[in-house]
């Protein structure tokens, strides 16, 4: 989107972009079971939700905002029954499972959590469906698309699976701030450091109560209006999601997030509210929207007070939970940075096992020259939180070199040093320490090198000239995914075929 808007107009089309998606998603979902309008009241609904406004505008969530178009996909794929009569294998293979994998790894490869929670929210909901159908065709449906689309995205997801293992990827689940524990609903800490997890995690109570409250008495009263589908195997699974949330984001639920796999790597409980989006948005719609006999101006009147009631919660939202951008966070400042080379800050759930953040100075040199592979480079100021300097009059580099030419353009992945030194001894490079890494020093191979507290990598170099090469290469994991997604695509391509000829009307 950058290379034809203005960089300050990207976010707004992106976010445009997604929540409408997340509408006609939903749409299509709820013109299952609802009429033409019934059903644009529920797209409309979804997108002005309270979470998805949350996304947008606290967040800016771009990633997690896609679970408004792939889950309202999934559930229409999953709970679709085009052939009744026909044969179990049959009413699995009708024309929904090659689309559903597709969605699957649409999910994975969108957003991490998303895909955990699609793939939950699938098996769910195939054994719901399977148990009311009395079939076992949705649960071969699900089971042969979230195989399927799991292998689509393996180029992605086998590496970032494997290679967790190079990385502390526990502080990711293990910082009070973002342990399930810590965010249950309305919950309140003495903790000090808690304290500003505490007060969005009181916004985002409310707006999950809002939700919960939303879709449970639409659902009631569009049970009671008899606005719900006669056959119940559509509209019950659901139903199943509004309640199966709201167990979710109390203690009760802490046996099902320490054992379902995964799970505690969502962090918040209530990211299940994506998830929520387009049931609640169903209901809202079957509950409100006049029945088929009404008269026009009913309709028009249930419209325009959706509509007064959405412009109005986007402008609460947009006053209660819009971030303003700080200087040093602009598109302009933070392109400045990375184009002068200096690096950026670390993730600490990213840096190598026994790293410490904390001990990574920034302003260091491409390649800083000493003898002790362990020598400690940066100060800190010894104020909390702040980060460790680097200067040169602070001594702890002999020589400094900067990066050389490496011929690739824009490519990160390769770090060249020339290095000409008085004395053998170590290079310590402004790269952290992770297995993919190939060093060549004067063309040699080098392995095994001494581990760092900051995690930077200290090479050894002789004494004189020293042309050092740090490629990033495919490692197996890499090769294996890509394989495997290249095989699924063949699988995909040869599914898609199996349905349509399945499915073909036959002449009598």
């Amino acid at each position: 989107m950058g290379s034809f808007l203005p960089w300050h107009l990207v976010p707004i089309a992106l976010t445009f972009l997604l929540l409408a998606s997340t509408g006609l998603a939903t749409r299509a979902l709820a013109r299952q079971a609802l009429s033409d309008g019934a059903a644009t009241l529920a797209g409309c609904a979804a997108l002005f939700s309270g979470y998805a406004m949350f996304c947008a505008y606290e967040r800016t969530a771009f990633a997690e905002m896609t679970g408004g178009f792939w889950i309202p996909m999934l559930l229409l794929l999953i709970l679709r029954d085009s052939t009744p009569s026909a044969s179990t294998w049959k009413r699995a293979l009708d024309g929904s499972t090659a689309p559903l994998a597709v969605v699957v790894a649409g999910a994975w490869l969108s957003n991490a959590p998303v895909g955990v929670m699609a793939c939950y929210l699938l098996a769910a909901v195939a054994l719901a469906s399977a148990r009311l159908l009395k079939s076992w065709a949705p649960v071969v449906r699900a089971a042969v698309a979230a195989s399927l689309g799991t292998c689509l995205s393996a180029f992605y997801l086998l590496p970032a699976a494997w290679e967790q293992r190079w990385v502390d990827i526990r502080q990711a689940t293990d910082d009070p701030g973002e342990r399930i524990e810590n965010s249950w609903l309305f919950a309140r800490h003495a903790d000090p450091s808690l304290e500003l997890h505490d007060f969005e995690l009181h916004r985002v109570s409310l707006i999950a109560a809002s939700m919960l409250a939303v879709a449970l008495v639409g659902l009631l009263i569009a049970w009671n209006r008899g606005k719900l589908p006669a056959p119940r195997r559509w509209w019950l699974p659901l139903a199943f999601i509004p309640v199966a949330v709201l167990i979710l984001q109390l203690p009760v639920s802490l046996p099902v997030w320490n054992l379902l796999p995964k799970l505690r790597f969502l962090q918040f409980p209530w990211r299940w509210l994506v998830v929520l989006e387009a049931p609640m948005a169903v209901f809202f719609a079957a509950a409100v929207w006049p029945a088929a006999s009404a008269r026009r101006w009913q309709r028009l009147a249930v419209g325009a007070a959706c509509v007064a009631l959405f412009l109005a919660s986007a402008a609460i939202a947009a006053q209660a939970f819009f971030q303003p951008c700080d200087d040093e966070d602009a598109v302009a400042p933070m392109l400045a940075t990375y184009q002068s080379g200096v690096g950026v800050a670390g993730t600490d759930e990213y840096e190598p096992p026994g790293a410490d953040n904390a001990l990574l100075a920034s302003g260091l040199p491409a390649a800083c020259l000493v003898n002790d592979p362990s020598i400690v480079l940066g100060k800190s100021t010894g104020e909390p939180d702040a980060v460790a300097t680097w200067q040169a009059a602070q001594g702890s580099c002999e020589e400094t070199f900067a990066a050389s030419p490496t011929g690739a353009k824009n490519r990160a992945e390769l770090f060249a040093v020339r290095a000409d030194t008085g004395h053998s001894g170590y290079l310590i490079l402004r790269l952290r320490n992770y297995p993919a890494w190939r060093v060549l020093v004067n063309g040699r191979p080098i392995a095994d090198l001494p581990q760092r507290d900051d995690g930077l990598m200290a090479v050894p170099v002789p004494k004189g000239t020293a042309d050092l090469t740090i490629d990033w290469v495919a490692t197996p994991d890499v090769i294996a995914g890509r394989w495997l997604s290249g095989f699924a695509l063949l699988l995909l391509t040869a599914l898609c075929l199996l349905e349509r000829k399945l499915n073909q009307p036959r002449l009598s």
